[in-house]
């Protein structure tokens, strides 16, 4: 396989397709494609009208040109994201509002995690203490504010 974006397109098992379908559909809506491009995307890249009739190749097909689009599919497992291990009761909180911030902001737990190590030296943010996580928030309100304020500039 050309493009190894996707670990799930190596295996084919019974679920893979349904697998590959979700992530194409969450791809759709993470890049913001109404109905029409959306199935004129299909049309052109795997010459179907409906995902239903995509096979595996064509799945790969879409997904490669989602992904060239800017779709990074979320992480597979809590394991790779850090998110298996429950935070304490002091860190609950700021990890809480971390997670809300990066939802709002469409970024990942990787982005909270590069901030961390970049402000503390530490590889994942759920491993910072509560002080830590506190200025690593606020830095995503800050980043947040700078998003807003860019948006209001461009629509003006």
């Amino acid at each position: 396989m050309a493009n190894n974006h996707h670990r799930a397109l190596k295996t084919n098992k019974p679920d893979q397709r349904r697998r590959d379908l979700a992530a194409i559909h969450i791809g759709k809506e993470k890049l913001g494609m109404d109905d029409i491009t959306y199935r004129e995307m299909l049309v052109t890249i795997a010459g179907v009208k409906s995902s239903a009739d995509l096979d595996q190749a064509g799945r790969e097909k879409v997904l490669n040109h989602l992904w060239k689009r800017g779709f990074k599919p979320p992480l597979k497992s809590a394991r790779a994201s850090g998110m298996h291990v429950s935070p304490s009761r002091e860190r609950a909180p700021y990890l809480h509002k971390i997670g809300a911030l990066l939802a709002a902001t469409e970024l990942s737990w990787a982005y909270a995690d590069g901030i961390g190590k970049k402000m503390f030296g530490v590889e994942k943010v759920r491993w910072l203490d509560p002080d830590q996580l506190r200025k690593v928030l606020a830095a995503l309100v800050y980043n947040q504010k700078r998003i807003m304020e860019k948006e209001k500039q461009n629509q003006i």
